[in-house]
């Protein structure tokens, strides 16, 4: 039986940008995660280690990275849990779109999913307002 052991914001973290990476280029390197995490190249590779292991990814040292299909699963749901929480201050909080982005990515990690199965019930109802689009002159 396998353990459902949560993940840490950083994990999160590798997870979103690898599945960026692998988006954009077919597979990630280490390079370009620490380039886009802002941090040492050691740190990233002590986090592949760990994440090849919890079978996250598939890592060979020197060699690219790619999501298992149970990191990709993980990855997708953070990635859309961010686009959800950063449209809602940018276009219903008016946030600027820089600081939504930032404030998204601190967000993502600390809403529980029943939170945010009904934060999304909730901007689907704003959204279905029929006065909310409305001049109140």
């Amino acid at each position: 039986m396998k353990k459902n052991i949560p993940l840490s914001e950083n994990i999160e973290d590798y997870l979103e940008t690898i599945l960026a990476l692998q988006t954009q280029n077919t597979v990630a390197r280490s390079k370009d995660i620490a380039e886009r995490l802002n941090v040492k190249r050691g740190s990233v590779t002590g986090m592949l280690k760990k994440l090849a292991a919890r079978k996250l990814i598939n890592y060979e040292p020197y060699g690219y990275v790619t999501l298992t299909p149970e990191g990709k699963k993980i990855a997708k749901k953070i990635e859309y849990r961010h686009s959800v929480l950063k449209d809602f201050l940018f276009r219903i909080l008016e946030v600027d779109e820089t600081r939504a982005d930032e404030t998204a990515c601190r967000m993502e990690h600390a809403m529980d999913g029943q939170s945010f199965k009904k934060f999304v019930a909730f901007i689907a109802t704003l959204d279905a307002c029929p006065y909310r689009s409305q001049d109140t002159e």
